[in-house]
């Protein structure tokens, strides 16, 4: 089938939402908290969608009664039968690191009523429940010593082919005058080179065209600084990319946007694909 399924079961508390977050990012089609009897029905459904998805991920865990967890392994035989590839994915952490996480978070675990408030025995039943779950497993994340960051890294190891891919870059142009892009990661002021705005034959371009970029590029301040901004940006994607930011967006401005940001803006983007890294392009006041 031409479907990639995990499913994500695990303790509650453990970072299976961390999990979630980090699949999407990856262009996964995230379901939370589905009842295991209703994993099939919402396969079938994706398979039969006509703009069906290539990455789906299913949340499932004890919020839904240990009872009808239980029926998590008949869910596992149906898709079996169906002929559909699955990887199970638990998200474990040790009793005293779940126990703090909820203290700190004041959050409730699901079942902590069945066992008079007390988050260690409530955390000892889940694991008991979910025993034969984790004993299946393809993967098994343990997040006890380890951070947001991390569990997202290790995710994006196991279910991304390329870990290149992790994250996707914006370089976008722009004029000062209309305002820096509210989104920018990173923004790099070019009004310090010579303007081809007070070139009368250059005015009225922009710098996708040639006679712009032979003038932008010919001055030694441009030549100079292309190779050390660039450097610069190649050695901040890597330390971005292991924080594990899904999208950077580098800004490059000048006055009106339209000649030496868009030049380089043209160069930072062919720059990185060179270098086979994920970007798009886009020049936010060129027809301004």
């Amino acid at each position: 089938m031409d479907i990639e399924l995990v499913i994500v079961t695990g303790l509650s508390g453990s970072g299976k939402s961390i999990a979630v977050a980090a699949l999407e990012d990856i262009g996964f089609f995230c379901a939370d908290n589905m009842p295991p009897e209703l994993i099939r029905t919402f396969v079938q459904l994706i398979l039969n969608a006509q703009d069906r998805k290539k990455k789906v991920a299913v949340v499932t865990d004890v919020r839904v009664g240990g009872s009808s967890f239980h029926e998590l392994f008949d869910a596992l035989t149906q898709l079996d039968a169906m002929n559909c590839p699955y990887k199970l994915l638990f998200m474990d952490a040790a009793d005293e690191v779940l126990c703090r996480r909820f203290k700190e978070t004041r959050r409730k675990h699901p079942l902590i009523d069945q066992y008079g408030g007390s988050i260690l025995d409530a955390v000892e039943a889940e694991r008991n429940i979910l025993l034969p779950a984790r004993q299946i497993a393809d993967y098994v994340i343990d997040t006890s010593d380890i951070g947001a960051t991390a569990c997202k890294n290790r995710v994006n190891a196991l279910f991304l082919d390329n870990p290149r891919d992790i994250m996707h870059i914006r370089c976008v142009s722009f004029g000062y005058k209309y305002g820096i892009p509210f989104d920018a990661d990173l923004v790099f002021d070019l009004r310090c080179l010579p303007n081809p705005f007070y070139i009368p034959e250059l005015k009225r371009l922009t710098g996708l065209e040639q006679p712009v970029q032979e003038f932008v590029m010919r001055w030694p301040q441009a030549r100079e600084l292309e190779p050390k901004l660039f450097g610069l940006i190649d050695y901040l994607i890597p330390l971005y990319r292991e924080e594990g930011k899904s999208q950077l967006v580098i800004a490059l401005g000048c006055t009106g946007g339209k000649h030496r940001s868009v030049v380089f803006t043209q160069r930072l983007q062919a720059h990185l694909a060179a270098k086979d890294l994920p970007n798009d392009l886009n020049h936010r006041d060129i027809e301004k």
